[in-house]
């Protein structure tokens, strides 16, 4: 990691979506500020310790998806967030050592950590950029030193879309990076819907805490991501119900509401 990547100070006086992630999903790189704004989400939204972890095992899905099925050996993972178990590396590299990742985040907080994004396979690499997802072409630039973009390139999205307003801005912002993309490669996306009003309501409260405001999106925006791509199936759903692989996977044949939609799909 060169000068230019080294961590900013990080403030620890607000939470911060990251590090209440982390909280989330039984990490140890959070603090009580975060911990505190985690359990208000909870209180509010007794089901989202669930909702986090159902978006969390979407991603191993997803990826193990596009290498094992889809054929992918390389990702574009922006706003990466905190290192936690089955990392895209982990996972795509576990399928196919080869595959090369490229991580992107601008948080001084996921540089600081980014270390444990940077182990690899002998035949593979990974490799974090500290970059902004508000600046598509920087984005694109950088990726373009690290990936072979005359081969299919899946590009994920995990739950950043969100902290992007307002929506047309951030409709701009994908169809950019997916014009970019060659044919053959997919676009992975997880994103909060505005159905559920105690989720409504805790992310009401989450942006009155001085964190940076998650802007929940409707299912028809949310659709609207992919626009021009072919859904692979089962398309826009909850992340709960997307192709589960593994028993440990949470799971229900009943509706969870607040848990977001997510979907895979392939750029012809």
């Amino acid at each position: 990691m060169d000068d230019a990547q080294q961590p900013a100070t990080i403030d620890t006086t607000v939470p911060h979506s990251a590090r209440i992630w982390n909280y989330w999903l039984g990490g140890k790189d959070n603090y009580e500020v975060d911990r505190e704004m985690g359990r208000t989400v909870e209180q509010i939204f007794p089901g989202f310790v669930q909702s986090a972890r159902m978006t969390r095992q979407f991603t191993g899905r997803a990826v193990h998806y596009l290498v094992a099925e889809a054929g992918i050996r390389q990702f574009l993972d922006v706003g990466t967030g905190l290192p936690t178990a089955d990392n895209t590396h982990e996972v795509a590299q576990r399928v196919a050592p080869e595959s090369h990742i490229v991580y992107m985040d601008n948080d001084p907080l996921v540089l600081a950590h980014a270390h444990a994004l940077l182990t690899s396979t002998p035949e593979g690499a990974t490799t974090y950029v500290d970059a902004d997802l508000n600046k598509p072409d920087e984005i694109l630039q950088a990726a373009r030193q690290k990936l072979d973009f005359d081969r299919p390139i899946a590009l994920m999205l995990m739950g950043i879309l969100g902290h992007i307003d307002p929506y047309e801005r951030a409709r701009d912002i994908v169809a950019t990076l997916v014009d970019a993309l060659p044919s053959g490669s997919y676009l992975a996306i997880v994103e909060a819907d505005d159905t559920h009003p105690p989720f409504v309501e805790s992310m009401r409260a989450y942006a009155e805490s001085g964190a940076i405001p998650y802007r929940l999106r409707s299912p028809e925006q949310i659709r609207g991501f992919f626009d021009g791509l072919e859904l692979v199936e089962p398309g826009l759903v909850p992340p709960y119900t997307w192709r589960p692989l593994r028993e440990n996977d949470i799971g229900s044949t009943e509706p969870i509401p607040g848990t977001g939609l997510a979907a895979v799909a392939r750029k012809p």
